[in-house]
């Protein structure tokens, strides 16, 4: 195998990811986009239909699919627990505390870490990457909502917590996909059916990082650019270091699934915590120095722009073999 270069990995995994992100925040910058509508297309269109094709065409079997669940609920727990110390012996409480856990245990895995790692590992890494991204859509709409309820002030329901979960169809794309798997069928991948659904799925990549730009481009980080630092060495230090000790523990077959794993734990901060700290965190921003939108959204600014060199390194290693 042809040991990759540093400059090789950022040409062809972190160049194209980075470039469809600039053009968002480019465009972001020169008009006004409404975000809402487009991303209703991706969540309610495009993003099934990736996961759907994804997870039928996929040769990882369902030991791996159960392990790469439980290493994303682990990780996420980690990494609450992780910020939620930190915090506190730092003197954080209170909404800020509740947004650093929030955006310290999320990882972009849907924006930037599917493209990503489909750009630097090809099939398995996009199967893999929606995977992850699944299981932590599952998290995030439920101890994220808590999380955040309690970062505004408000009581938690957590019955509505639990049923938006069922509203996300990105649940019954799993599901359908799990019958057909169960069933035996295999699906003619140069069907009208199948093609259909790839070209569907295909949209959404350019359109995830175009969003992520466009997002980014309409956050101001100023007032909370000096309490950042904690969050970024969470996300860009803590992260990788969590994520290659579980990839070691649950001992994955593949060893691609492994690295792709790590990968998707060492992604920057979520867009999602920021929306769930916008609904909730937005009730006691006036009383505060620094809203919890405001923090997490810089940390999402932040993390994103200071992972173009952690990443290209990251994946460096992980392509090498060097780790994981």
């Amino acid at each position: 195998m042809t040991t990759p270069s540093l400059v090789s990995v950022f040409a062809s995994a972190v160049l194209p990811t980075l470039s469809l992100a600039v053009v968002g925040y480019a465009l972001g910058r020169v008009k006004e986009v409404d975000v809402g509508p487009l991303n209703t297309v991706t969540l309610y269109v495009l993003a099934p239909a990736l996961v759907f094709h994804s997870l039928v065409t996929t040769e990882t079997g369902g030991l791996t699919v159960a392990k790469l669940f439980a290493g994303v609920t682990a990780f996420v727990l980690v990494m609450m627990a992780l910020a939620a110390v930190v915090g506190r012996a730092l003197g954080e409480s209170g909404p800020i505390l509740g947004a650093l856990v929030l955006a310290s245990s999320f990882p972009n895995s849907g924006n930037l870490g599917i493209p990503l790692s489909e750009f630097a590992f090809g099939p398995v890494g996009r199967s893999t990457a929606v995977l992850f991204l699944t299981a932590q859509s599952v998290l995030v709409y439920t101890g994220g909502v808590f999380v955040a309820s309690r970062t505004g002030g408000g009581e938690t329901d957590v019955r509505e917590a639990v049923e938006s979960v069922f509203r996300l169809p990105l649940v019954y794309a799993v599901a359908a996909a799990g019958v057909v798997v169960a069933l035996g069928v295999d699906p003619n991948p140069e069907g009208t059916a199948m093609r259909t659904l790839e070209l569907t799925g295909n949209a959404a990549i350019p359109l995830l990082l175009i969003l992520l730009g466009v997002k980014l481009a309409g956050t101001d980080y100023r007032a909370a650019l000096p309490s950042a630092g904690p969050g970024v060495a969470l996300k860009l230090l803590v992260a990788p270091v969590v994520g290659v000790g579980l990839a070691s523990l649950l001992s994955f077959e593949n060893p691609t699934v492994a690295r792709v794993f790590v990968l998707e734990c060492a992604a920057p901060a979520a867009i999602t915590p920021l929306m769930l700290t916008i609904e909730y965190g937005d009730r006691v921003g006036d009383a505060l120095p620094i809203s919890p939108p405001e923090y997490v959204g810089t940390l999402v600014l932040v993390t994103t722009v200071a992972s173009v060199p952690a990443l290209t390194v990251l994946i460096y290693l992980l392509q090498s073999g060097l780790v994981v």
